[in-house]
Order: C-alpha cells, then sequence, then structure tokens
C-alpha cells in the first residue's frame, strides 16, 4: 500500500487514540460526503458543525472520508465562501485545543468545493470519488448526500445522483431531505412519486430536526421507562389539556421569499409539533427502535384525529409582515398578503383513550420570547380546604422543555405533586437552579432532568443518518398521512386574512385565545378608531375602521373581526327591544355571506335573548324547506338548532302550500304578511340582515323588476334571473319601515361591485340596493376589507 495523506494522518492519530482501537477498526471503509448548498444559511450554521463533530466521534472507526461541499456558484465564489464557514467549526469544550486543532486541520484538508450545476459535473464528481478510491487502495462503505436546497430541485438533483452518482461496487447511498417536503397533501404525494423514481424508500432520509432534539428524543423512552406510573393517568380521565408550543422572536426578514409561500402551519406546525404530538399520544411501540412499528403506531393514530374545520384554528400575521415581503420580493404597493406567522391549533382525537382532551398547537414569529416546549395538563382531583400550599393541591403537569426561554437547557420536568418518575437513560437530576417559576410553579415544585452532554440536533441526526437508522426521520406514508389531515385546514385559511398583531412584547394579550366547546377564537375584542372612507385604510392595519359609505355609517375590518362586531351589535339591538316591548323581531336574508353570522351567534351569544325573538325571513327560494337551497334550512342547519327558541317564535315563508311551490293562487306571500301585521309591531322589524349580490340586487329584489307594484305590499313573488327563478322577498316597503338595517357585504369576488356602487346615484332599476333607505330607522353598512380594498 502506498502512502497517502489520510495514510500520514493515521500516524498522527496514535498520540491521540490507543493503537489497537484504530487497528482493529481500520478497514471500515471510505465513506463521500456530499452536501447541496454547501455555502448557504443552514449549511453553515448547522450542517458542516454536525459533520465535523461526527468526523471527530468517528476519526478512529476506521472509517476515512471525503467532504464535498457542492453548490452552483463557481469555484472562484464558492471556495473562499465555503473556507470562511470551515474556519468558524468548534469543538466541544471537553475537547483539549491541541486535538481540536489537528482534527480541524485534517477535516479542512478532505473538504473541498465543487460546483454542482450540470448532469456533467455530477458526472465529474463520481469519476473523482472513484479515482481516489482506486488511487489510495481504498474500499467504498457508501455515499452520502444531503440536499440542502429548495424542494423544487429534489427531483432533478435525485434523477442525477441515480444516474451518475451511485457507488459502483457495492456501497449504501443516503440520501437526506430537508423540509418542505411539498405544502399540501397533492404537491407532497406528487414529490413522493418523483423520487421514488430514483431513489429506493430505505435511501432517502427525511429530516425534520426537531426530531433530533433531546427532549423532544426522549418523550417514548421517558413514556417507556415511566409506564407503570403513566399508564393510569395518560388518558381523558386525568389529562386536561396538552399544549405544544414554538414560539420565536425573529421576524422573517431574510427568508420573506420562503415564508410568504408557506406560512407558520406549513412551516413548523404541520411537521415539527405534529411530530410531537405524534409521540405523546401514540400507543407505546413494543420496540421504540424498530422503524416499521413506530411508523405503525403513528399511522394508527392519524386515522382518529378529528378533521379540522375552519374553527379549529385562530391565525395572526404580525404587523410589518406585508411591508418586508413588499421590500424583499419587490411586490406592488398595494399588494397584501394573507400569509399566517401565528396560529393557534386546537386537534382533537376520537379514540377511548384521548377522547375530548384538546391538543393545542401554537407558534409564531415577532413574539415575545423564544421558546419551545410540550406540556401535559393533568387534572388535580383534590380539593384543598384550607391548605392550598400543600404540594398535593398544586399544579401537575409534565413538561418536555426543547430549550431556551427563561430555562436556557433542554429538560423534563415532572411537578412533585404527580409523581418522582425513573432517570432518564444519558440525563442527570437537577438539583441546583434559581429562583424561577416555569408555566404556572417555581422550580423548586419539579424533579427537573436534563441531558449530562447537550447536542445539537443536527449533530444527533447526522450521525443517525451514517448508523442507517430510520426511526427519527419521516417516511412517505408518514409524511402523506400529516399533510392529509393538515391540507383541508390549509386550504380554508387560504381565503382567510390573518389578524394583525403589533409584534414583541407589544403583542400583550392581543394573541390570546380560548376554547369553546371545540372552536378557537381570539379573546380579545379589536380596537375601534374613528376613519373616514375617504382617508387611506392601512392593510397592516389590525382594527376596526368606522366611516360613511353612501352617506351611511359603515363598518369595515377583516371577516372575523367583522362578524364579531357585527353579533355584538345585533345583541345590543335585541336586548334595547326586548327592554322597550318584550319581543325582538328580526328578518335574515339567505345566501352564504350570514353563515359565518349564525355561527358567531350560535357558538358566542349565550346571553342573547332568543325566548323573546321572533325569526323571521327577508326572502326565500321556492324549494321545499328540506331542500339544501333553501335559505331557512342554512338558518335552521347553522343558528336554529343550536339555540333555544319557541317554535311559534320561528316564521319560514310559506313557499309550498297545497303541495305545490309559490302558486300565486295560493296566497302564500299575503299570508306572511298578515303574520307580520298580527305581530310585529306597525310593521316594523326591530332588525333586517341583508346581503347585496354582485349585480347590485338585495333580498329577492332584482334588477329591471317592477317595485311599483309592490308599493302597498309588504310581501312579493318575485323573479330571479338565475334558477330557481321563483323567489318570495319582503319588499322595500317592509324593508324601509325597519327600525335598523344592516347591510353585510364580504370577499375579495364583491370589490368591484363596492366600488362601483360608492359612485353611482340612487337607481332602483339598475341598484336595486340603493333603494334601501329606513324611513326612520337606520341603515349601516358592514363591509370587510377583502371587498373594501380587493
Amino acid at each position: 500500500m502506498k502512502m497517502n495523506f489520510c495514510s500520514a494522518f493515521f500516524f498522527l492519530l496514535v498520540s491521540l487514540y490507543p493503537l489497537p482501537q484504530i487497528l482493529a477498526k481500520e478497514s471500515n471503509g471510505h465513506i463521500s460526503v456530499v452536501i447541496l448548498g454547501a455555502t448557504g444559511d443552514l449549511a453553515r450554521k448547522y450542517l458542516w458543525q454536525g459533520f465535523f463533530h461526527h468526523y471527530m466521534e468517528q476519526v478512529a472507526s476506521g472509517n476515512s472520508f471525503s467532504f464535498y461541499g457542492g453548490a452552483l456558484a463557481e469555484a472562484d465564489q464558492g471556495n473562499p465562501a465555503l473556507f470562511e464557514i470551515l474556519k468558524g467549526l468548534r469543538c466541544p469544550s471537553d475537547v483539549d485545543q491541541q486535538k481540536c486543532a489537528l482534527l480541524k486541520e485534517q477535516f479542512l484538508k478532505l473538504s473541498q468545493y465543487r460546483q454542482l450545476r450540470t448532469a456533467e459535473q455530477y458526472s465529474a464528481l463520481h469519476e473523482e470519488i472513484n479515482t481516489q478510491l482506486k488511487q489510495e487502495e481504498l474500499v467504498e462503505a457508501g455515499r452520502l448526500f444531503y440536499l440542502s436546497v429548495p424542494a423544487f430541485a429534489y427531483v432533478e438533483i435525485a434523477e442525477r445522483i441515480n444516474s451518475s452518482c451511485r457507488p459502483t461496487t457495492g456501497g449504501w447511498l443516503r440520501v437526506v431531505l430537508e423540509k418542505p417536503f411539498g405544502h399540501d397533501y397533492d404537491s407532497a404525494q406528487s414529490l413522493a412519486m418523483d423520487l421514488d423514481k430514483f431513489l429506493r424508500k430505505d435511501e432517502m432520509y427525511r429530516i425534520d430536526h426537531y426530531l433530533g432534539k433531546q427532549a423532544v428524543a426522549q418523550i417514548l423512552p421517558f413514556r417507556h421507562e415511566n409506564a407503570k406510573l403513566l399508564y393510569p393517568l395518560w388518558n381523558q380521565h386525568h389529562v386536561e389539556k396538552v399544549e405544544i408550543v414554538l414560539k420565536e422572536t425573529l421576524d422573517v426578514k431574510g427568508r420573506a421569499q420562503f415564508y410568504n409561500q408557506y406560512g407558520v402551519i406549513q412551516d413548523v406546525i404541520q411537521n415539527h409539533l405534529t411530530e410531537i404530538l405524534m409521540l405523546i399520544a401514540m400507543e407505546i411501540p413494543y420496540n421504540a427502535n424498530d422503524p416499521q412499528e413506530v411508523l405503525g403506531k403513528k399511522l394508527k393514530l392519524y386515522t382518529n384525529l378529528q378533521d379540522l374545520s375552519r374553527r379549529s384554528a385562530v391565525v395572526g400575521q404580525y404587523q410589518n409582515f406585508n411591508s418586508e415581503v413588499k421590500a424583499e420580493l419587490n411586490k406592488t404597493v398595494d399588494y397584501v398578503s394573507n400569509t399566517a406567522t401565528f396560529a393557534g391549533v386546537a386537534v382533537y382525537i376520537e379514540n377511548v383513550q384521548w377522547d375530548g382532551v384538546p391538543f393545542l398547537l401554537t407558534s409564531g414569529k415577532s413574539l415575545d420570547e423564544r421558546v419551545g416546549y410540550a406540556r401535559i395538563v393533568f387534572r388535580n382531583p383534590t380539593f384543598c380546604v384550607q391548605n392550598e400550599e400543600a404540594m398535593h393541591c398544586k399544579l401537575r403537569q409534565v413538561i418536555f422543555y426543547f430549550g431556551h426561554g427563561s430555562l436556557q437547557y433542554p429538560a423534563i420536568l415532572v411537578s412533585k405533586s404527580l409523581f418522582k418518575p425513573i432517570l432518564p437513560s444519558g440525563w442527570k437530576e437537577v438539583t441546583e437552579y434559581p429562583e424561577l417559576t416555569l408555566l404556572g410553579q417555581p422550580l423548586s415544585e419539579y424533579y427537573i432532568y436534563t441531558p449530562v452532554t447537550q447536542s445539537e440536533p443536527y449533530t444527533i441526526l447526522i450521525s443517525l443518518i451514517f448508523q442507517g437508522k430510520h426511526d427519527s426521520f419521516v417516511s412517505t406514508e408518514n409524511l402523506l398521512a400529516s399533510w392529509k389531515f393538515w391540507s383541508p385546514l390549509l386550504h380554508s385559511l387560504s381565503l382567510h386574512m390573518p389578524r394583525l398583531y403589533p409584534g414583541g412584547n407589544d403583542n400583550n394579550n392581543f394573541l390570546d385565545f380560548e376554547l369553546k366547546g371545540r372552536e378557537l377564537s381570539f379573546i380579545q375584542e379589536p380596537v375601534v378608531i374613528s376613519s373616514n372612507i375617504q382617508d387611506e385604510i392601512s392593510v397592516d392595519s389590525f382594527q376596526i375602521t368606522q366611516g360613511k359609505y353612501r352617506q351611511n355609517e359603515m363598518v369595515s375590518a377583516w371577516a372575523e373581526e367583522l362578524i364579531s362586531r357585527l353579533s355584538a351589535d345585533l345583541q345590543k339591538v335585541a336586548e334595547e327591544s326586548v327592554r322597550n316591548s318584550g319581543q325582538f323581531h328580526m328578518a335574515l336574508s339567505g345566501g352564504s355571506t350570514p353563515i359565518a353570522l349564525f355561527q358567531r351567534l350560535a357558538l358566542h351569544h349565550y346571553t342573547f335573548p332568543w325566548k323573546k325573538t321572533h325569526f323571521w325571513m327577508v326572502d326565500e327560494r321556492c324549494v321545499p324547506l328540506d331542500d339544501p337551497g333553501s335559505n331557512f334550512k342554512t338558518l335552521h342547519d347553522y343558528l336554529l338548532q343550536y339555540i333555544k327558541v319557541p317554535y311559534y317564535n320561528i316564521h319560514p315563508m310559506p313557499v309550498y302550500l297545497n303541495q305545490r311551490l309559490c302558486v300565486e293562487e295560493d296566497s302564500g306571500a299575503e299570508a306572511y304578511e298578515k303574520e307580520i301585521l298580527k305581530l310585529v309591531n306597525d310593521t316594523s322589524f326591530d332588525f333586517i340582515l341583508l346581503g347585496v349580490g354582485d349585480d347590485g340586487h338585495t333580498a329577492s329584489l332584482f334588477r329591471n323588476s317592477k317595485f311599483e307594484m309592490h308599493k302597498d305590499k309588504l310581501v312579493a313573488l318575485t323573479e330571479s334571473p338565475s334558477k330557481p327563478h321563483q323567489r318570495m322577498s319582503l319588499t322595500f316597503s317592509a324593508i324601509n319601515k325597519a327600525k335598523n338595517v344592516a347591510v353585510l357585504i364580504t370577499g375579495k369576488a364583491k370589490h368591484e361591485m363596492i366600488t362601483q356602487l360608492s359612485r353611482v346615484k340612487d337607481d332602483a332599476k339598475k341598484w336595486p340596493i340603493t333603494a334601501v333607505k329606513p324611513t326612520s330607522g337606520k341603515l349601516i353598512w358592514y363591509i370587510d376589507y377583502d371587498a373594501l380594498l380587493g
């Protein structure tokens, strides 16, 4: 064997490691490591450091190494960039300086930059690796490719690796893929299918660096070691809630292009926090080191997750995000992003163990502190009559603390009021700690454990990749199950503007949210300020704006805040009417626009005077009342079935008489008018809710109708230009007698209509809504920012 640089370095190791240990491991083979995106932010902060640490640990194992930093830049740019990164590598504090300097020098000599842009350059790299193996008479153990590049490049790189860079002598191939793995179920499935064409499943390592965090990696072992203590408690009967939290103080500067495309749920909740939920809630596998058994338990749990609805989440966006995106991506002045930078999501599991227990997943940018933890809060059945400071009266919780925050180090904390856990392997008990309160308890009230040696997640996961272990990585099946669960919520949120928040400490309790039933809502109402419609309305404002529209009062906000305000105003009117007359009569229009209002009233207005409220219809399609197109059915399905109201207070329009629909001879309109005359004082409704169609119609009063024929009527049969053509509707005479009329308009699709309507004169033939002019009552326009600003 001829002398080469690696052989020469072998003799230097004798002074650092026992010779028998080196000789025993000398023939394990050569490993080539290729880092794609080698000069990027992730590689600079974590990857090179992780590979260097692994090299330090394995230098005496008998493997030899070569490290290639690959990127798109030419060598004259890439070489100095890589050298600057390698110069900054650090050794652990327990390694003496002489050994560190020697190992670092050798690592630098084994590392080199390669431009990897074309198929020919990948082929050239393959030839170079083979030449080195031949010249130095090395046996190839394997090749590791780490793809720290955008996901759109994965398939092309995988194809090139497969066609020209595979080991030729039986060595293994391992390809590491960084998130994001798609942006929803369809894109993730498509990406997985494309990668399967070039790489076997056992060759792919989808990395989620949170699975390398020491506190996260300890969740299953902790549950297994303490199974006897936890088994009676780890269920719906004893767990009050589970919180999985990742808070960040940073904004997205420098990452605006990525973040604006994905947002907080795709960035961290769909992957990091969901994986942690799985580890907490899944059945304990018999063998936690068997990736197939672990996967089976996770997939079983995914099938038990309750589907998410729009009301399962609250979302926010820090106030400067939109301006940062516009500046970094050169967007136009009027650009508005609806990407969420904060989210809280309530996840429920429909099985015997966890039924009814909320798993609250929360993450956000520009918050008050950087911290991450998973917290299992147990119910305390003890009632303390006198001494509430006794230990058995205290909070009962288990916390997996990922790091940062006030504690600063990874830890497992168990309330002393719960039990004393078995010491995790490789961890030590903390007996000295500052006077600090953590999540509601002083540190003195916890048993606290922390790793004997702290390690970076990437260092841990890189070591596992070299060992060929898949149990801490995300399989295709697991990935697709997660996206299948999250994609419906993401699609529904894509049409929703997040609540804007100031950022940092100024947030105060503005982002605090609460559970009502199984739905989430922010607890704090937005601040109300006065403005004028002619003033510039900032799209970054998180406030409700009041102004004028068509000479009448207007309230505008993002949709969620607008509905909240409308429902609050409606309740005030109802309470005042009941105080004055003992009854509240309101008429409600149909369509999809008021559904959000109905849901808000059903879920949040428990003190509404429902028993004194009479429900009337503004208009109705001439279909059976149980038909999906019926306005009354919408009212019933989203509101009436959830509240207690006397049946005789519900007044659907009589469109179905004598086993036929809206036949004039059946006098259905006249019958409804008589009922109004009998029950509604002076035929003046206390409140009428209207919408506006794209063509300017309101109720079922359409363009070019002969409104003069309705002059002396309260109710009339009308014709719609769209099916079903026949309708029944309150007339303008009835509407304009009302004490309060609200016009609710939401959605970007209504922006053009709103703009035109703001400019036209009153013309009922072309714009029926302009005929709404309460004689002695009040008209208020409720318009969301999507409709108002576009």
